[in-house]
């Protein structure tokens, strides 16, 4: 089950219904993303396979998970996504999974957890920086 935490910044409603222009958000593409989450049957072994696969099913990225007690109130581990904004720019979000194992939660960053937001910005940066890799013949 995914729900928005109020204990920190919940999406917006206007980020699923599409009616905040400051807000750029693609609401089919968050809508995908929650219900691709509402399949987690819970625990924490399941929690990256699921996020990896809800990021990957609206063209974004998975960029880390973390244990995250003590970060974030009545949350166990912290993934870290980017989902597409516009054709040009990705929004950083995080799935957060509840103390129980059972429900995944998406947030936005905020004030405490800009930390974790620069973190994966810097982690993004390096990637794009390192050079690619050849392929490796099978």
């Amino acid at each position: 089950m995914v729900s928005q935490d109020a204990a920190t910044k919940p999406l917006p409603a206007a980020a699923i219904t599409g009616s905040d222009a400051a807000d750029p958000i693609l609401p089919l593409e968050l809508l995908e993303l929650e219900l691709s989450l509402e399949g987690f049957s819970g625990g924490e072994p399941g929690f990256c396979e699921v996020v990896r696969n809800a990021a990957s099913a609206v063209r974004g990225d998975f960029l880390f998970d973390l244990p995250a007690t003590g970060l974030i109130p009545d949350c166990r581990r912290l993934a870290v996504i980017r989902i597409p904004e516009s054709d040009a720019t990705m929004r950083t979000l995080f799935a957060a999974l509840d103390e129980d194992g059972a429900e995944i939660r998406l947030l936005q960053p905020d004030d405490e957890t800009e930390h974790i937001s620069q973190f994966a910005d810097a982690f993004v940066d390096l990637l794009q920086r390192l050079p690619a890799r050849p392929k490796e013949a099978a």
